[in-house]
């Protein structure tokens, strides 16, 4: 088949009743959010610590009100914890608490982790989360990872026996079975040594590594839950609060203005390594925390497409790239580079906003995002994974596609056979009124150059709000806002298109 281009046409490009209603409920599906808040429950008494633990409560408690007891519920200072591995402990700041940053100690936890920076009322905020940590470190009879750190589980014990818990927030699985930190270490040493891309090595395997880290996320929140109950909590008491992991690189670097190159920009890795992993190995991952999150009743944030248009090297990146640390004691080791691709303040930032949004929202499932390049997260109703739908010439029966699953600036929309692949993938903004691709929430449909001539192409973009990005619902009918004469029209021959086709007067899109 002929690939087609998605163009303007005067003629009106129309859809049926049934494809108003599928854009609205499927493509536009998410909304922006309101917050809403819900009264704290009381618990009942705790059970009593192992001694080792016991001492550790007293001790802190001491610090918190000045003598050792363990105060009812309602006399407790409230709380916020969060545990998991390096993508919450703060790993990637650069600022570590003291003795987290140390041969014996690389738990790099550092005071501007999120669970610090929210705008969650409490009096206490913990962060027991340790980069490198798996599950096993934190379920209950795990393991430490070093001589002076407590199981997690075990923290989360003590610390809920001092505070009233408001919320718990869990960041884990990427440790185990996904090994993602080997996985990149990998990827940017063949392209440093120039043996090629990782993607042909891993892709195979991943969805199958997925499948393994599941069930050990999902007992992880049970054995917290247990731990909770164990401290006298209802399960209503707080919030259970499983998050996702963002991509922290994308293949779109070049289209930054101010491109430092890879190896000063520490984006070192080949693009289509980067393309596979925002496109298909940090979504399969999403997927499986969101199963994980719904097995076990807890909160989701899915933060998957959180740092789209931040990645490392682009114009305002919430992750930090590659990086040496040559202050380290010793030979140069893993220990020297672990920093590398992990949030940094800014990412830490964003994780804050989108937690401080989601806990007051009422949501048991929301996604977060930047939809403009603003620099502010802003919370949806909903996983992305229900947001994004095909858009089907019904004429035709063709899909707008974005060819190759290119998202640099200037790609062609055009059409194609329908797949039901990312690249297919379109989602309505309505409060913004924009037409997102699945690839990248960076990316819009963009008339180029505002001009709204018949047979104008349209084109991928950066999501900035502007006039030639907005599109309206028009009753059966999607236009570009700014040209109330123009409609978004489909190719006619071959596979269809995403907005920017040649398009006839009878064709309409579903």
């Amino acid at each position: 088949m002929q690939r087609t281009r998605l163009r303007l046409r005067s003629t009106a490009l129309r859809s049926t009743v049934a494809a108003a209603a599928a854009l609205a409920a499927g493509v536009g599906g998410l909304a922006a959010t309101t917050p809403a808040t819900a009264a704290d429950r009381m618990s009942s008494a705790s059970t009593p610590l192992p001694a080792e633990l016991e001492a550790v409560r007293a001790a802190e408690a001491t610090k918190l009100y000045g003598d050792p007891a363990e105060r009812p519920m309602d006399r407790r200072k409230t709380g916020l914890i969060s545990l998991g591995d390096s993508e919450i402990s703060g790993e990637g700041v650069g600022t570590y608490e003291p003795g987290t940053n140390r041969p014996g100690n690389w738990c790099h936890r550092s005071p501007d982790a999120a669970i610090h920076r929210t705008g969650i009322p409490a009096d206490v905020t913990y962060n027991v989360s340790c980069s490198g940590a798996h599950t096993g470190n934190i379920r209950i009879g795990g393991t430490k990872q070093y001589a002076d750190e407590l199981v997690q589980s075990d923290n989360l014990a003590v610390k809920a026996r001092n505070t009233r818990i408001k919320m718990v927030l869990l960041v884990a699985g990427a440790n185990d079975d996904l090994q993602f930190g080997p996985v990149m270490t990998d990827c940017v040493t063949r392209w440093l040594t120039l043996q090629g891309p990782c993607e042909p090595k891993y892709a195979p395997g991943w969805q199958a590594r997925v499948d393994g880290l599941v069930p050990k996320v999902e007992q992880t929140v049970r054995d917290l839950r247990s731990v909770m109950r164990g401290a006298g909590y209802a399960d209503g008491d707080y919030k259970m609060v499983v998050m996702g992991y963002p991509s922290p690189i994308g293949p779109d670097i070049k289209d930054n203005p101010d491109f430092p190159g890879k190896i000063p920009g520490g984006c070192a890795g080949y693009d289509s390594d980067a393309a596979w992993g925002r496109n298909s190995a940090v979504p399969a991952f999403e997927r499986g925390m969101r199963r994980a999150a719904a097995s076990t009743g807890s909160v989701y944030l899915d933060s998957s497409r959180l740092f789209h248009g931040h990645e490392v090297c682009m114009e305002d990146p919430w992750a930090r790239g590659l990086y040496i640390d040559l202050s380290k004691p010793g030979l140069p080791d893993e220990n020297s580079v672990r920093q590398s691709f992990h949030p940094n303040i800014r990412g830490h930032e964003a994780f804050a906003s989108c937690l401080t949004q989601m806990y007051g929202s009422g949501l048991r499932e929301a996604s977060c995002a930047d939809p403009a390049s603003t620099g502010k997260p802003v919370l949806f109703a909903g996983a992305w994974d229900d947001a994004y739908k095909p858009l089907r010439n019904a004429g035709t029966g063709t899909c707008a596609d974005i060819p190759g699953s290119t998202t640099r600036k200037g790609t062609a929309v055009g059409g194609w056979d329908c797949h039901g692949g990312r690249n297919q993938g379109w989602w309505y903004d309505a409060d913004r009124k924009s037409l997102r691709t699945e690839l990248s929430h960076d990316r819009c449909l963009d008339v180029p150059g505002a001009k709204y001539g018949a047979g104008t192409g349209l084109v991928l973009w950066d999501c900035s709000g502007a006039a030639n990005q907005q599109f309206v619902r028009d009753g059966s009918t999607i236009r570009p806002a700014a040209s109330t004469g123009v409609r978004d029209a489909r190719g006619g021959e071959g596979p269809a298109a995403a907005p920017a086709l040649h398009a006839r007067g009878d064709q309409r899109f579903a």
